[in-house]
């Protein structure tokens, strides 16, 4: 792919053979889609103004903006006003595609109660806490100091997982330890165990493993939204983003951007790398492919 930019200081450009030999040019951009952690919020949980004030820019070029995060629907719902976001909001992995204006749900995939369940069993033989995520509420298998930082961050209230969700269909299954390696080695075990057809499996954080319906993901979220919403094709995508649950959106978009903070299975399938998520990558990234 090749795509010149205007490189931004410790920026790269990276070629990606998979992508299209024929990528747009700046003006052709008119969805950008947007990750949060790591992205558009760093450590302070926050949007920084260069960051805000680019999105803005952009959108008054006429570019549309949509989020796909791993979170919650209702804790994303902040990000999304903080920036103006103008089209459905893609929470859980892209799992649930809701407006969260009208509050009008235009996709949502649930996990299969029987495939939960049985992972749930599975997950019981290792230490972590496990998260269980329905009709948008937060579910903790027990209460762990790991588990109360993390609600308090997603600023969201939670309850205990009892008998009476027994049977309910679950947005997302997530499983965390302060041991990455644990993750790791956890993640590959159960891509053995399951098929892609029965579960998907990612890392949103190095801590965090997470299963959803099999037919999600960012980037199948990202298409619905661009060629089912917006009636435009890949090529006028551009999307952002630092993780493993990134790769799909970023190999769909027709140009797919890497913070410098991201990680090394997602780098290589970058067309640019940004600067990190603490020296406002995603302005810099929304300055070289759609204002300049």
């Amino acid at each position: 792919m090749q795509i010149q930019p205007v490189v931004q200081p410790e920026a790269q450009f990276k070629e990606q053979g998979e992508k299209s030999t024929h990528p747009p040019t700046r003006r052709d951009i008119r969805l950008l889609v947007l990750d949060i952690d790591g992205t558009i919020a760093g450590r302070s949980n926050e949007v920084s103004q260069p960051v805000r004030e680019a999105i803005q820019r952009a959108k008054a070029a006429g570019v549309r903006v949509a989020i796909a995060t791993g979170r919650m629907h209702r804790s994303a719902e902040r990000f999304h006003h903080v920036i103006g976001a103008d089209m459905p909001l893609c929470s859980y992995q892209g799992a649930l595609i809701r407006d969260p204006v009208s509050q009008v749900t235009l996709k949502h995939w649930a996990m299969a109660w029987e495939l939960a369940e049985d992972l749930l069993e599975k997950l019981r033989d290792y230490p972590l806490m496990v998260h269980l995520y329905i009709e948008d509420q937060l579910y903790l298998r027990e209460l762990s100091p790991l588990s109360q930082s993390y609600a308090q961050r997603s600023q969201v209230p939670f309850q205990l997982f009892s008998a009476a969700q027994q049977g309910q269909r679950p947005t997302k299954v997530l499983a965390m330890s302060e041991d990455v390696d644990l993750i790791g080695q956890l993640l590959g075990s159960l891509r053995q165990q399951y098929s892609r057809e029965q579960l998907y499996f990612t890392r949103s954080e190095p801590n965090f493993l997470e299963a959803t319906h099999p037919a999600v993901n960012k980037g199948n979220a990202v298409r619905f939204l661009a060629e089912e919403v917006l009636g435009i094709s890949a090529d006028q995508v551009m999307a952002i983003g630092d993780g493993d649950n990134d790769i799909e959106m970023i190999q769909y978009a027709g140009i797919g951007v890497a913070m410098g903070n991201a990680s090394a299975a997602l780098l290589p399938h970058a067309d640019w790398v940004a600067p990190s998520v603490d020296q406002d990558g995603v302005a810099a990234a929304i300055e070289t492919f759609i204002l300049s």
